[in-house]
């Protein structure tokens, strides 16, 4: 199971940590990433890392903007949000699973566990 947290309001041009703790064994070798969804719109990427040490991935709209880390002895994946703006706002998921190929690290529909969301709101 995942629980996210550190979602908030903000205004734009701030700044924002979401965390996404798992529970569990062997978290260092799942595929973790991020995914948002705003109101009226389809779940969409934003990053992934596929493990530890290897390549980041990120959606263009937030490429140099957005972090995505891990922290695997705390079962921990973040994202750090910079230079947010008002189109960033939405409810986003950390999800995670542990068989990912990368060709399928941005779609949402190949993660099997996901955590339940946290509500990021920018105001301009």
């Amino acid at each position: 199971q995942l629980q996210a947290s550190g979602g908030g309001l903000v205004q734009a041009g701030g700044s924002l940590r979401l965390s996404c703790t798992a529970s569990g064994n062997s978290f260092n070798i799942y595929a973790v990433a991020w995914f948002r969804q705003a109101p009226g719109k389809e779940r969409g990427f934003v990053a992934a890392n596929r493990r530890s040490g290897t390549t980041n991935y990120y959606a263009d709209a937030v490429k140099g903007r957005f972090t995505i880390s891990r922290d695997n002895a705390k079962n921990t994946v973040y994202l750090q949000m910079n230079g947010l703006k008002p189109e960033d706002t939405a409810v986003y998921y950390c999800a995670a699973d542990p068989n990912l190929i990368l060709s399928s690290i941005r779609q949402s529909d190949m993660y099997k566990v996901w955590g339940q969301g946290t509500q990021v709101t920018v105001s301009s």
